[in-house]
């Protein structure tokens, strides 16, 4: 007998991102919330906010504060849309209280 020891079997290159840990998901609604928002479709947007925020408590689920920002910018849409509309209504108001439009 001799005293070679064999070589060592060849072991495949490791890839770059096999060792990063998987983060958790992160909820569709809250994204959804979010890009509904930016788009002032306040109303969907604050529903699906807070149907996110749901979900994302029950299920561990990432994506918490796009939700969050969502609820913000489209709650934020609402009162602007609530405010625009009074604004609107009391001009039409004032104007027809003086005799209507003049041209």
């Amino acid at each position: 007998m001799s005293d070679v020891t064999p070589p060592p079997a060849a072991q495949p290159a490791p890839t770059p991102y096999a060792s990063a840990p998987a983060g958790p998901k992160t909820n569709v609604l809250g994204i959804v919330s979010l890009v509904l928002a930016i788009l002032w479709i306040s109303i969907p947007a604050v529903i699906c906010g807070h149907i996110a925020l749901s979900q994302i408590k029950s299920r561990g689920e990432g994506g918490r504060g796009i939700a969050i920002a969502g609820l913000i910018v489209g709650y934020v849409g609402v009162v602007g849309g609530l405010i625009f509309g009074i604004v609107w209504v009391s001009l039409f108001a004032l104007a027809a209280s003086n005799g209507g439009f003049s041209y």
